[in-house]
């Protein structure tokens, strides 16, 4: 099930491409039905946020997840913007004074710090509202039951239980640094709920059956996991310019990590384990989740 990671890469880039000119599209000054007006400000805002570089990893995982199963590739390239959109408005609130307080993103400067502060709420509230727009619109082909179930995944992997609440455990860790099962919860919430979605959402664009579907969330929990894990470890390890954003920010706000307790040894062993196990769930499907495989690896591997 190997596949080489140039051949990887070339996927990721292409992928990249394509989901760039979707979002792009998207986020033109073209209005829809029914909007009013699209201000030019907030609207420059979103796009800069969205299309200001970034690896484009969420949304590989979503539209190689539905090839994998027989999706439609138009489809799960709309359901990718849309998860993209989300992780993004994540990005932007993560990055505001009253969250992170970071000045730096991909190497640029944040939303609010290119706009203003309240552009950037703004920016935030609206690429999230525009997700959900984009998965029930009529351009987004796919059954209306499929799109109740990518719109609740989502729901659910983003808001209070997902994401926004792991933002807000995040947060609390600033004052109590909870221990190992705390700081498993929060990162499972964070960061791997819109990964866990974006492997899960493949297999509903694909109509899978539901074993695929829980074998691909599985995988998705699994990168997730691998992911945060990485991403504790360049933040002890690389710096501001290989990062594009500031680095060893959680240690010194007194935040737990499982590198932290662990130590580097540990995390990388545990890392390794997570590839493995997740490459262990592909397994049914051979060959043809090769370029899945290697997204396991290459977000262990990661360098920034």
């Amino acid at each position: 099930m190997d596949a080489s990671p140039e051949a990887f890469e070339t996927r990721l880039k292409t992928n990249a491409r394509e989901i760039e000119a979707v979002l792009d599209r998207l986020l033109s000054d073209r209005m829809l039905n029914d909007e009013i007006d699209r201000p030019e400000n907030l609207r420059a805002a979103m796009h800069y946020a969205v299309l200001n570089g970034g690896k484009r990893l969420r949304p590989l995982l979503v539209v190689e997840s539905a090839l994998l199963l027989g999706g439609d590739k138009e489809a799960a390239l709309r359901v990718a913007a849309a998860l993209e959109c989300v992780h993004c408005y994540s990005l932007v609130h993560d990055d505001l004074p009253a969250m992170d307080d970071d000045d730096l993103r991909r190497g640029k400067p944040t939303v609010h710090i290119a706009f203003d502060e309240a552009t950037a709420i703004l920016a935030g509230d609206s690429l999230l509202t525009y997700a959900f727009d984009i998965i029930a619109a009529d351009e987004t082909k796919l059954p209306d039951q499929s799109k109740v179930a990518l719109t609740l995944a989502l729901a659910r992997a983003a808001g209070l239980g997902g994401m926004a609440g792991g933002q807000a455990l995040d947060l609390a860790a600033e004052k109590n640094a909870p221990g190992e099962p705390g700081i498993v919860t929060l990162q499972a919430m964070k960061t791997g709920a819109l990964i866990r979605f974006a492997c899960e959402a493949g297999a509903i664009v694909a109509g899978a059956p539901s074993d695929d579907r829980k074998r691909l969330r599985a995988f998705g929990e699994k990168i997730g996991l691998a992911f945060q894990l990485a991403d504790d470890i360049l933040d002890l390890t690389s710096d501001a310019a290989t990062m594009g954003k500031a680095t060893g920010k959680d240690a010194g706000r007194g935040k737990g990590t499982l590198v932290g307790l662990h130590g580097i040894d540990w995390a990388e062993a545990r890392l390794a384990e997570h590839v493995r196990e997740a490459e262990a769930l592909l397994s049914p499907y051979a060959e043809r989740s090769t370029i899945l495989a290697e997204a396991a690896r290459f977000i262990a591997g990661r360098k920034s």
